[in-house]
């Protein structure tokens, strides 16, 4: 599986593509809104975890490489968990290195992946999730057409203080 668009390819992770996985999860810049940097294990085992073969009825995360066209350089990754039955939606998330920070690398690979993700997966809706707080995320939803949906108080616990929540969503304007 390949996605491009204009600047950036995105292809499914692979076993080469550790070293990449290992710095999104240690840059402690792209893991702010995230979690804690985890343990060398815990990182392992998520890599691990999403390099088996997906399909839209899948329990684990379809996680795909971004890299830049022009040189192939390696500035994040971005993925999605479905939930495909019985309500054919997706919650899509994304990560770059903290280097690659405002270049709009974001809003375009999720562009990219929302096309694929109704077009071609035909999920009827996607969803994301942000920490309360974290404007150049919330911007890269919005360009993409996601609308706020509420707010989740007190949802999820961050580095040890429990943070809300915006919830995000957008649906099919295929059909």
């Amino acid at each position: 599986m390949q996605l491009t668009t204009e600047r950036l390819i995105l292809t499914r992770l692979q076993p080469e593509d550790w070293q990449l996985f290992l710095q999104v999860h240690s840059d402690e810049d792209s893991m702010r809104f995230i979690s804690a940097v985890p343990q060398l294990a815990d990182i392992r085992q998520r890599f691990q975890d999403r390099l088996a073969p997906w399909l839209v009825t899948s329990f684990h995360m379809l996680c795909l490489v971004v890299r830049r066209k022009a040189d192939g350089e390696p500035v994040g990754l971005i993925g999605t968990n479905a939930e495909w039955a019985p309500y054919r939606q997706a919650e899509v998330g994304y990560s770059l290195l903290s280097t690659h920070f405002g270049h709009g690398y974001g809003s375009e690979a999720l562009a990219a992946l929302s096309e694929y993700l109704f077009r071609e997966c035909e999920f009827h809706k996607l969803k994301a999730q942000v920490v309360e707080g974290n404007w150049a995320s919330r911007r890269v939803l919005e360009k993409n057409g996601f609308e706020l949906e509420g707010t989740l108080r007190d949802n999820y616990l961050l580095r040890g203080q429990w943070v809300n929540d915006w919830l995000f969503g957008r649906v099919n304007p295929l059909g």
